[in-house]
């Protein structure tokens, strides 16, 4: 069997993962169905996003080690947010844009895995934005994102 690389190494990397939350989020920032929900959050949210966003696709655990972060946390930051399907696909929208202009890879096996995990990611921050209960267990795995297999905590 051949050595098939991660997500993470496909798209460039940790640091081309960095770029594409920097770009996104400046995009965010001047959009106007978007920006008010993000414009009080810390210039470190995009470097969290980053790092979340490695680890899921196969990368280091920065997110967990470092930032000290987990599933759990990830969903609890959604929680009462009220997200619309407006809001969900203008993010969609911006971040394959994002991907685009940091030159993420154009080619259809990568695109499907990562607009699939793009697709379950937002979807499930919908669910719990518009809930005030705290769905998360504190012993949730990470998702895992690979070449076209789901990678969620739910699917058991």
């Amino acid at each position: 069997m051949k050595n098939i690389p991660t997500l993470c190494e496909w798209a460039g990397g940790p640091e081309r993962l960095e770029i594409l939350t920097d770009v996104f989020y400046d995009k965010v920032l001047k959009d106007e169905i978007l920006a008010p929900v993000f414009k009080t959050m810390s210039r470190a949210h995009s470097k969290h996003v980053a790092h979340f966003i490695t680890e899921v696709f196969g990368g280091h655990g920065a997110y967990t080690e470092g930032d000290k972060g987990s599933h759990a946390i990830m969903v609890r930051h959604h929680i009462g947010k009220s997200f619309t399907e407006e809001m969900r696909k203008r993010w969609m929208e911006l971040m394959i844009e994002a991907a685009d202009e940091t030159g993420l890879p154009a080619n259809p096996e990568f695109r499907s895995a990562f607009v699939g995990y793009l697709e379950w990611g937002t979807r499930i921050a919908i669910i719990n934005s518009n809930s005030t209960e705290d769905p998360a267990r504190d012993d949730e795995p990470m998702p895992k994102w690979g070449w076209g297999e789901t990678g969620g905590p739910y699917i058991k």
